[in-house]
């Protein structure tokens, strides 16, 4: 039972009022995490005039699949600021880093070792409970840090000393997509499996509350734990709940859920199934029976990537298959960048003083070369990047975002059905 048309309709006219309902007003409550105005430039410690940027990304992990675009993103858009003429009058240094997930140290190895060779900013991670785990290592240091992938609630107001910011959209907004595509599908009823996390935990709060907005039921909802041996337990309550409809919450433990609810007959061709950004990629349908996940569907923070961009990050990775967030970070490297110019300092201080001035209320420019033509000539810009707008609040968060809305072929490969714009109001 799907009516696929009333998907944008229902998101548009109704995640506003849900994300507001859901969220309620900041009112400027943690100043900790408000970044210095650029006013206070004068002020700005000393840097040493080279930007070095160090990734946190998973090339290994259990979003190890999320890894090859982010990475891409990024190296696309070094390639175009040093061919531009870099920051400050040199190329920008990167230094590649893995984040492992959070069963390992990786993250924090990659932190320590990027701070003693002088990282001013660090790109990453795409977990956000790996980034709760060097947040506070990163900015302690006066290093910034920027996530293209992180969408957990709690990073919103954590006290990160001006210096933690974002370019995916916290989940009140996936949430609150989600839970439209869900009710607007015809469902009624649904079960929640989430992975026991910030990330999870979160999302399926929202999820939840977005659900029953709509007049909805949540027949089971069970927050489990991506490291067990099985699934088993949670399948046969699922089952028992007799739900409409399936949306779990996950990384690539998700495999093991799909093996499970097959062996005990509520696949997605029995029991219609809903994913999300951590696990809703090309590379779930690996090792599982061919046309499993046909019909499957799920949502993506970020604009659809235009065949002119996947062009240039296959220039730079021909070997992609998936390009979720190399919008996202490729656009957290141009900030970054276009934020030390405007500063004329390359700390993480000077970065974040500048955040917000280059991604709104100026001249608009799409790529780091034009937009350092602009600050060169005295002008304030406003980025617009791969993923969208990418203004900034006081939080570090996007004002405005698009969340995609996917679905799995009979060939297991993903395809958009739609994207959806929207504003995110910050979280409570």
């Amino acid at each position: 039972m799907t009516r696929p048309t009333l998907v944008r309709s229902l998101a548009v006219a109704g995640a506003s009022a849900l994300l507001l309902a859901a969220c309620g007003s900041s009112g400027g409550g943690d100043t900790s995490s408000s970044a210095p105005a650029p006013s206070e430039s004068s002020t700005l410690p000393a840097g040493d005039g080279t930007l070095t940027v160090g990734t946190v990304l998973p090339q290994t992990g259990s979003l190890a699949f999320l890894g090859p675009p982010e990475f891409a993103g990024v190296d696309l858009a070094l390639k175009e600021i040093n061919d531009a003429g870099g920051v400050l009058g040199k190329p920008v240094v990167k230094i590649e880093g893995d984040s492992g997930d959070t069963s390992t140290n990786i993250a924090s190895a990659t932190v320590d070792s990027g701070l003693a060779k002088g990282v001013d900013a660090f790109i990453g991670a795409a977990s956000s409970s790996v980034s709760l785990t060097i947040i506070d290592k990163i900015t302690s240091a006066g290093a910034l840090q920027m996530s293209p992938a992180n969408t957990s609630i709690a990073l919103t107001t954590y006290a990160d000393k001006g210096l933690y910011w974002r370019t995916a959209p916290p989940d009140t907004f996936q949430g609150a997509v989600l839970g439209q595509l869900v009710s607007g599908d015809g469902y009624k009823t649904a079960a929640v499996l989430a992975l026991q996390d910030a990330y999870g935990e979160g999302l399926a709060k929202t999820f939840t509350d977005a659900f029953e907005s709509a007049g909805n039921t949540i027949a089971f909802s069970k927050i489990y734990d991506p490291k067990a041996a099985d699934y088993a337990a949670e399948v046969t309550a699922v089952k028992a709940a007799k739900p409409e409809a399936l949306v779990v919450i996950g990384f690539d433990e998700t495999k093991k859920i799909l093996q499970e609810l097959i062996k005990q007959g509520i696949g997605p061709d029995k029991l219609p199934l809903y994913l999300c950004d951590g696990n809703m990629g090309n590379a779930l349908a690996e090792g599982l029976p061919a046309g499993t996940l046909n019909g499957a569907k799920g949502t993506i923070p970020g604009s659809k990537a235009s065949d002119e961009f996947q062009a240039a990050l296959k220039s730079i990775n021909p070997d992609l298959i998936d390009f979720s967030y190399a919008p996202e970070s490729y656009d957290a490297l141009n900030l970054i960048a276009l934020a030390a110019q405007a500063a004329g300092n390359d700390t993480g201080v000077g970065i974040a003083s500048q955040l917000q001035a280059v991604s709104a209320g100026g001249e608009k420019c799409t790529n780091f070369g034009d937009c350092k033509k602009l600050l060169d000539e005295g002008k304030d810009i406003d980025y617009e990047g791969q993923s969208g707008p990418c203004d900034f609040d006081a939080n570090g968060d996007p004002t405005k975002a698009t969340m995609g809305i996917y679905q799995f072929g009979a060939d297991d490969k993903i395809s958009a059905l739609d994207f959806i714009p929207g504003d995110v109001p910050p979280s409570s």
